[in-house]
């Protein structure tokens, strides 16, 4: 067990015997009980099918791609599942470049395992045309910092990029009805998985005689003389078992399921969190981009309650308008009924024309008369002095017509004759 761990080299024996000697008392060298788990922090990618996992110092990145490829021929309605790891060497210094390491190897299998044996991917759900077209699921794991157990830091990230992946829906056309048609996600809606449960890996630690811990950390995997992952659900299932190292009782055995079973609850409550808020942006997002487009809104025009005071004030001044208007007109009906009682009490022109010949007298009488200018009868001839008379007075006569003088002058004429 020794030899696979590359950082044993790093820890003197003084060390090796303090984490096992605060193991005795029920202490760990980070503060934990011995089955207390890491915080862990499971962030969701922009993109579908990727996620991010940080369970204590151990940092994963989890990726998932699909391609159409051609099926198994023992399994002709199946598609297929595959898990690949990248350790960096930024994780680790004894994690190298190019061909992957024992611990690689070993790490896609555990999460292989879990996933594909307990059927927890439909992968008849895959098939496109049987035979002939199936979805290949890619599974990429990205190590970028260890800090113990890469197990159960990437079975998390690998669960929850699988939730949040969403596969192009394509159908069958062409003449023969076998061409596979892709659409795009403009046009339809990307598909998600069928998922049926979530294999949770849970690992332990066996640490000198009777010491075991669980969610081990770095210095303690290079301390530990054994190790097991238990693969479960929810419900209690196990999924799969990874043992490595030395033996352990029956008992124990049984004691870490139990145990685990807990921890599996824990930790598929706090996926499915993580991915239900991710399907509230999601969702968000494809409102935003399904709404439709916006009018072009001028910028220099005043805003809604700017209109509606500029409205008000354009009715007030029409009707101020209106009103001045009406007042003209009963000023004009004013002062036309004021010229016409002055020209009726001056004597004001009429349609007869004094100077036409043959005037008749009696016609001249009854007009004056309906007009009420001469209250008493006078002979025409008398007409032409008693004008003379008043304009002889003394007092000014300001509200005589000019028409007066031409009736004076009328009045001379008619007497000449």
């Amino acid at each position: 067990m020794e030899q696979r761990l590359a950082n044993t080299w790093r820890m003197t024996v003084n060390e090796k015997k303090f984490i096992e000697s605060a193991l005795e008392s029920e202490l760990r060298i980070d503060g934990r009980r011995p089955f207390d788990y890491r915080r862990v922090t499971i962030k969701c990618g922009r993109e579908d099918g990727s996620s991010e996992v940080q369970l204590g110092q151990t940092h994963v990145m989890s990726f998932v791609t699909s391609q159409l490829v051609q099926p198994y021929r023992d399994r002709p309605n199946e598609g297929t599942l595959s898990v690949f790891t990248e350790f960096s060497p930024m994780a680790d210094p004894s994690f190298e470049v190019g061909r992957p390491s024992e611990s690689a190897v070993e790490l896609g299998r555990i999460i292989d395992r879990g996933l594909r044996e307990s059927r927890a991917v439909d992968t008849e759900s895959l098939c496109v045309v049987a035979g002939k077209w199936v979805w290949s699921i890619r599974i990429d794991l990205h190590i970028l910092d260890n800090g113990g157990n890469l197990v159960d830091a990437a079975n998390i990230a690998a669960l929850a990029a699988l939730l949040t992946f969403r596969r192009p829906e394509c159908t069958l056309g062409g003449d023969d009805g076998q061409e596979v048609i892709w659409h795009p996600p403009e046009v339809r809606e990307p598909l998600p998985l069928t998922i049926h449960h979530l294999p949770i890996a849970v690992t332990f630690a066996f640490i000198g005689d009777e010491n075991m811990v669980i969610d081990p950390t770095h210095h303690e995997e290079a301390v530990m003389g054994g190790r097991m992952s238990v693969t479960l659900n929810s419900n209690g299932e196990v999924c799969a078992v990874q043992k490595a190292g030395q033996g352990v009782m029956q008992s124990v055995v049984m004691q870490c399921l139990r145990i685990a079973s807990v921890k599996a609850g824990d930790v598929t409550s706090k996926i499915k969190t993580a991915v239900e808020s991710y399907n509230t942006v999601r969702t968000l997002k494809m409102v935003k981009r399904h709404a439709p487009p916006s009018k072009a809104v001028d910028v220099n025009e005043p805003g809604q309650k700017a209109k509606q005071i500029l409205e008000g004030q354009k009715l007030k001044s029409e009707e101020c308008s209106v009103s001045q208007s009406d007042d003209m007109d009963v000023d004009q009906c004013k002062i036309n009924k004021r010229s016409d009682m002055n020209q009726r009490f001056t004597g004001g022109p009429s349609s007869w024309d004094p100077y036409s010949e043959g005037v008749n007298t009696d016609e001249l009488k009854a007009t004056l008369a309906s007009r009420g200018s001469v209250a008493v009868p006078m002979k025409l001839v008398n007409l032409g002095d008693s004008i003379r008379d008043e304009t002889k007075s003394d007092e000014p006569l300001s509200d005589v017509n000019p028409v007066s003088s031409s009736t004076d002058s009328a009045g001379k004429e008619t007497r000449c004759c």
